[in-house]
């Protein structure tokens, strides 16, 4: 799925949507993708409504080239927050709106053209693990905070949270430790690809 394809105006409109909040009381409104009901739970493929965006870190700012190996993730609540009203600003010049939201920061508005030169392929090493497929990530954004360089980027494929819901309507993320996180996920995902 194209970025394009998480514009507001599309036909996505009509699908059934669920709010996640996470431990600081943000929320995140998703699309529900997909669900499967087990014994007493409800397991669902979820899609943020708005356009998900990391922002990164860039280390040597010296050089003429950005290198990926000199970037890093930003992830710590507290650093977020630090830089937020100029990421905040920075997408407003383009007519984005930054949201912190849920689990991911957010952004809503109608993302630029896609250009081939504002893509940048983000492989990602988890220990212990095979590396996992590359990312590719559209260049929205940078700026400077205190001298530091960010750059803020969408990922071009969907982001999907894997949730379940209780009896009583209570919805939240599926700890990456369940041990029925793996199969529920591909069912679900399986089941999407077929119905597309």
């Amino acid at each position: 799925m194209s970025s394009s394809q998480f514009n507001q105006d599309n036909e996505l409109d009509d699908v059934e949507k669920v709010t996640l909040k996470d431990e600081y009381g943000r929320s995140l409104e998703c699309y529900i993708e997909n669900s499967k009901e087990t014994d007493d739970l409800l397991y669902l493929l979820l899609m943020p409504v708005d356009i998900p965006v990391v922002i990164l870190a860039w280390d040597d700012e010296d050089s003429e080239e950005e290198d990926i190996s000199d970037a890093f993730l930003i992830e710590d609540h507290e650093e977020i927050e630090k830089i937020f009203a100029d990421a905040k600003a920075v997408l407003a010049e383009q007519n984005l709106i930054l949201k912190y939201t849920a689990y991911t920061l957010t952004v809503s508005g109608e993302l630029p053209p896609l250009e081939e030169d504002k893509i940048l392929t983000l492989e990602i090493d988890l220990e212990g693990q095979p590396t996992s497929e590359p990312e590719e990530l559209q260049d929205l954004a940078s700026f400077y905070s205190e001298e530091q360089k960010y750059s803020i980027y969408t990922p071009l494929d969907p982001l999907l949270f894997l949730a379940k819901c209780d009896a009583s309507g209570n919805v939240e993320l599926v700890s990456p430790e369940d041990e029925r996180m793996q199969t529920i996920l591909e069912e679900l995902l399986f089941d999407e690809m077929e119905e597309n």
